[in-house]
């Protein structure tokens, strides 16, 4: 037995050594040996991640090898081009709401740290979000109302020697701290659903307006704000005046009409800032596009427009490109997309094509310099939120208790842009073809990144052509892709 295994092996090695042989050469005509010349092997140019809308795959880079050539084909093709540039990009991702950071905060210290990790980190399992909204004071979306100088009623204090920042404290402040030990570039913007109380009309966290009696004072609790997050080791780099000035049934809110918030600009807000020495950007409006004539307004104000940096939008109603009409009224004037959120009810299919072509490629294409869902966490009932806040605002991740969470169709949204495109990319030129909705940018180290979202109802083969060659894919119907190279 041992003899005919020994012989059986003996014979495998003699034909494996023929056959090797004879790959090596072949002879021509004349008997001469030509060497056998293997094809050169393709190698990967592009990066391929993708999403589809039944959820078999959710921001997975690809296997499929792309590489440039000039085969031509009868396919539609996106140009781009970074020969023509637009906006310079500050961010994408988030609110952090109080009480997203309350959920967060719940997990146990092992799990809390691999989500933020993976949220704000630079590894390859990491979306990297590169921009925050936090409320100044309490939202919507904290678990009580709260402003930074809350007094007994009937009391007020214009000298605000009682503002203090006690009640983000437990939660929002600790968990920024943490956020910025892994990404100390991120950038922070300030939004105030409320003022105290004792500065509006009608004594309460919802509606009303600020008294005109108290804009030199409210102008104040903004410088105190910055200053006091500043000692705390966190820059933000931007306010908005207010949150959705025009919906003041929301708990908190506030009325603040465009004629209000450009004399608060202009005769308190920016003087307060400039002699304060502060920075931080001033950004208008922050509401929804269908209404581009306040932000207009508030910049057709002389006195007002050189403090601000630019407007912010929302887009529960309108159309995002109106905001290519306040770009095009003042084009020095910088343009935010702030907020919108997936509701409890929604499909992932539906959330990720209307988001995917509204508020990431569509804001984008229309000269914003950040793209924002709303909030980045929630519990599995959607809270916590105030008496009167959202119900249904479903969180970018759901916390389901302190060993585990769960991502919802908010992370691959804002994954698709922020994982590729850093703060301080570009915009570059690319072309709309047919239902292949798509933005191109180049990355401060010259990559070349292009989010495309197939709107149509088929699969669609396609080029992307760059500086004269192109290569060959496709996408399904409502899959997203992110192709860098």
């Amino acid at each position: 037995m041992k003899h005919k295994i020994f012989s059986k092996m003996k014979f495998i090695v003699i034909i494996t050594l023929i056959l090797s042989l004879s790959n090596c050469s072949k002879s021509n005509d004349e008997g001469n040996e030509v060497p056998i010349v293997n094809p050169p092997v393709v190698e990967n140019e592009v990066d391929f991640w993708l999403t589809k809308t039944d959820q078999s795959v959710k921001l997975q880079k690809q296997t499929d090898v792309l590489a440039f050539g000039t085969t031509v084909n009868a396919y539609p093709t996106i140009e781009v081009k970074d020969s023509q540039t637009f906006q310079t990009v500050d961010g994408f991702g988030f609110s952090l709401t109080g009480g997203s950071a309350q959920v967060i905060n719940s997990l146990n210290a092992d799990k809390k740290q691999a989500l933020l990790q993976e949220l704000f980190g630079t590894n390859e399992n990491a979306i990297s979000i590169s921009y925050l909204r936090i409320s100044i004071g309490a939202s919507d979306l904290d678990e009580s109302t709260f402003s930074y100088n809350d007094l007994p009623e009937g009391q007020t204090d214009v000298n605000l020697t009682q503002f203090s920042l006690a009640p983000d404290m437990t939660d929002l402040i600790p968990l920024l701290k943490e956020i910025l030990s892994i990404n100390p570039s991120i950038k922070i913007m300030g939004s105030p659903w409320s003022p105290p109380v004792w500065m509006k009309d009608n004594n309460s966290t919802i509606g009303g307006s600020l008294q005109p009696k108290y804009f030199s004072v409210y102008a104040q609790y903004f410088v105190k704000y910055v200053q006091k997050m500043k000692e705390q080791g966190i820059r933000i780099d931007a306010i908005t005046p207010q949150n959705e000035p025009l919906h003041p049934g929301n708990n908190p809110s506030l009325l603040m009409l465009a004629n209000e918030q450009a004399d608060f600009i202009a005769n308190h807000l920016g003087p307060a800032f400039q002699q304060a020495g502060i920075d931080t950007k001033i950004i208008i409006y922050d509401h929804n596009a269908d209404r581009p004539d306040y932000p207009i307004s508030v910049l057709n104000n002389d006195a007002a427009r050189p403090y601000i940096d630019g407007s912010a939008f929302h887009l529960y109603a309108g159309d995002i490109n109106a905001l290519s009409q306040v770009h095009n009224a003042y084009p020095d004037k910088d343009l935010y997309f702030t907020e919108q959120y997936t509701s409890s009810s929604g499909e992932f299919s539906g959330d990720l094509k209307w988001h995917l072509k509204n508020v990431i490629i569509g804001s984008m294409r229309n000269w914003s310099k950040t793209a924002l869902e709303w909030n980045l966490a929630n519990d599995p009932s959607f809270g916590p939120h105030t008496d009167g806040g959202c119900t249904t605002c479903k969180g970018a991740i759901t916390i389901n208790n302190s060993t585990s969470y769960t991502r919802n169709v908010g992370y691959y949204i804002i994954g698709h842009a922020a994982k590729f495109v850093p703060t301080g990319s570009t915009r570059i030129a690319s072309n709309l073809t047919g239902n292949l909705n798509n933005v191109a940018f180049k990355t401060p180290t010259g990559k070349k990144v292009l989010v495309i979202l197939n709107d149509g109802d088929t699969s669609t083969i396609f080029n992307i052509n760059y500086n004269g060659k192109w290569i060959t894919t496709s996408l399904n119907s409502g899959s997203v892709g992110t192709y860098i190279w």
